[in-house]
């Protein structure tokens, strides 16, 4: 792989990241008011501050957040603490550092949506490649159609009817939660259980609502591959055509599936959020719901600068992988 262009392609990659940090700096500093002083004073209030107190808390907020610093300054301490993985202080749970909030959190959703993306991803790219491929029973193409249906049923609507159907009226599973409210969490076999009983009707929502529209692209790669010369060279060799199915028809397919996988693994770090709302996951998806919620605006940058870090992470392996993917892509000379 040519090195000339991979350290290009990293070098766009860290202007991308620098490009949505200083974005993040500005928009809320664009408003007529400034939001994150409105939600400080909004804070003191509730604990019952005359005037003159709350603006001596609230100073004391600013100096705690640098927002007392001329605005330049604010923007150099803000990218060096991005540098850093440094979000500041929640405003709704102070003390707590937003990264911590974050890290305690992001195992839930990388734990639920990767499993679930993953087996959508493979489940619906095999059922989509059988549906175009001649040679497959007609049973294939039954159990398609309402999978295909499910698609486009939004997450968080399958999700309520699963629990409607098989928590509520059944009672086969937990109607919200990542564990037993009783139990305490640690790394053994009752308690991982417990956490595999409670995700299995969240990511039943993402994998059967998603199913659907894997097999699409898929089944659309392959029909309009069937009448390239490549295959009917294969064709003509007098291959069996299970080998020609997966030497040639999906593997040729793939690419732009990948491609999809790569981008759907990026939004894996934000989580389907109302998936995890309806289900009171504890996720990163409930914790950026509640920080919209409680206007919690450093905990927003940080799940929003960590959702970009991985999505253009994400996009950057995936176009150096390419070639390992496809032989007929190649950077050399570039």
């Amino acid at each position: 792989m040519n090195v000339g262009y991979v350290l290009r392609r990293f070098g766009v990659f860290l202007i991308i990241i620098w490009l949505a940090a200083t974005l993040s700096f500005l928009l809320p500093r664009l408003a007529p008011v400034n939001p994150i002083r409105e939600k400080l004073l909004q804070a003191v209030s509730f604990g019952g501050a005359g005037k003159t107190d709350m603006e001596a808390v609230v100073k004391n907020y600013e100096a705690k957040f640098g927002l007392d610093q001329p605005l330049w300054r604010q923007y150099v301490l803000y990218i060096s603490d991005m540098a850093r993985f440094d979000f500041g202080i929640s405003i709704s749970n102070f003390p707590s550092k937003v990264i911590d909030i974050i890290m305690r959190a992001l195992p839930w959703t990388i734990g639920l949506l990767l499993v679930s993306t993953l087996i959508a991803f493979v489940v619906g790219t095999l059922l989509g490649a059988l549906a175009a491929w001649p040679q497959t029973p007609i049973v294939v193409n039954l159990l398609l159609t309402p999978l295909i249906t499910l698609s486009s049923i939004p997450f968080y609507i399958l999700g309520l009817i699963l629990v409607y159907l098989l928590a509520f009226s059944l009672r086969w599973f937990p109607l919200s939660g990542g564990y037993n409210q009783f139990t305490i969490p640690s790394l053994n076999w009752a308690f991982m259980m417990d956490v595999l009983h409670h995700s299995i009707l969240p990511a039943l929502s993402i994998v059967l609502a998603s199913i659907g529209s894997w097999a699409i692209g898929m089944r659309g790669m392959i029909i309009s591959g069937l009448g390239e010369d490549y295959i009917t060279f294969a064709e003509a060799k007098g291959l069996k055509d299970r080998e020609i199915f997966y030497r040639y028809a999906l593997r040729n397919a793939l690419l732009p599936q990948t491609t999809s996988l790569a981008l759907s693994l990026g939004y894996i770090v934000s989580g389907a959020v109302l998936v995890e709302v309806v289900f009171g996951y504890p996720g990163v998806g409930t914790v950026l719901y509640q920080a919209i919620r409680l206007f919690d605006y450093f905990v927003i940058y940080g799940i929003v600068m960590i959702l970009i870090l991985a999505i253009g992470l994400a996009t950057l392996l995936i176009d150096l992988l390419y070639p390992l993917l496809d032989p007929r892509i190649t950077y050399q000379g570039r």
